[in-house]
């Protein structure tokens, strides 16, 4: 009998070629009307994103250490939207739902990643701007060109190799039982409720990886904000104060609406787990966030205002 059941698991988890995303609702109207509205948030997402990057290339005022890695949160927001809203709109009109096993691979694989490098990213903002206030003279050599890419590029590395293990454990799991995900797309929970392999050990691995990351990008990014407000304390002019802090606003700001959808998703007991709530928790933070940076982050920037003035009138002229 156990050998029998073994033999049919296998079987079943071999024909679990595809799965099936359930998507946010199966209202033929309100379908339609979320597809409009998500697209126009996609576009001026990736439009936004990428028009940052454009801009931070094309002004030599903008290539300093701060836009350098504005610059680079801008391609991480456009990029992790990317990894899942296209499916998203295409499934919210198409009749067929599907997603293959390895496209479902790679979806999880590339969202995971380029979130948890947004993370990673915040943090390096905030030490970055610890530095321009606390140490002005030496800012220079401390956030060199050289310091700065290496400081991206350890984002970058360190959290797609976390994401590797992550995915090499969820996609080792047996699907043997309904392939209906019932989500929007390829998130860890609903993967892990569809497995019929006992999922504890991943339980525990995805939260202590999470624990560690958000808890270590959120003690840097704590830790340098008390020494910012130190240094702005000690400033004898007011206006110089309100210069500093003027200049970490937008990124605390960015810094608030990240972190604070995080525990929703990852640190709630099992008990409180709802789907639902699941759901409407990632569109905030897979569609909503990335438009939102560009606009806090650069947008309000006085230097990236005016540098787009700048190019505006070059190209009129």
């Amino acid at each position: 009998m156990v050998r029998y059941t073994k033999e049919m698991q296998t079987r079943n988890q071999t024909e679990v070629t595809e799965f099936i995303l359930l998507g946010l609702s199966d209202n033929s109207e309100l379908q339609v009307i979320l597809f409009g509205l998500f697209l126009l948030i996609y576009v001026a997402t990736v439009v936004g994103n990428l028009g940052v990057i454009v801009l931070i290339k094309m002004d030599p005022c903008l290539h300093t250490p701060m836009y350098f890695f504005l610059g680079s949160l801008s391609f991480v927001d456009a990029s992790y939207s990317s990894s899942v809203t296209p499916k998203m709109l295409v499934n919210l009109v198409a009749e067929s739902k599907a997603i293959s096993f390895n496209g479902c691979a790679a979806q999880f694989y590339f969202f995971d990643s380029f979130l948890g490098t947004e993370c990673f990213l915040l943090a390096t903002m905030a030490y970055d701007h610890y530095v321009a206030i606390w140490n002005t003279l030496l800012y220079p050599v401390l956030m060199s060109g050289r310091i700065c890419f290496l400081l991206a590029a350890t984002s970058f590395l360190a959290v797609f190799g976390n994401a590797a293990i992550h995915i090499g454990m969820t996609f080792k799991l047996s699907f043997c039982g309904s392939n209906k995900i019932n989500h929007f797309y390829c998130d860890t929970p609903a993967l892990l409720k569809l497995s019929c392999s006992d999922t504890h050990i991943n339980g525990i691995v995805i939260m202590a990886l999470s624990s560690v990351n958000v808890i270590g990008c959120v003690m840097i990014i704590v830790t340098s904000y008390l020494c910012i407000l130190i240094a702005i304390l000690r400033m004898p002019s007011l206006e110089g104060g309100h210069r500093a802090f003027s200049t970490c606003a937008s990124h605390l700001m960015a810094v608030t609406i990240f972190f604070g959808t995080i525990p929703f998703m990852y640190f709630r007991p099992k008990t409180s787990y709802s789907m639902e709530q699941d759901k409407i928790v990632s569109v905030f933070y897979m569609v909503m966030n990335p438009i939102l940076n560009p606009l806090i982050c650069s947008f309000k920037n006085k230097d990236v205002k005016g540098a787009l003035k700048k190019i505006l009138r070059q190209q009129i002229m």
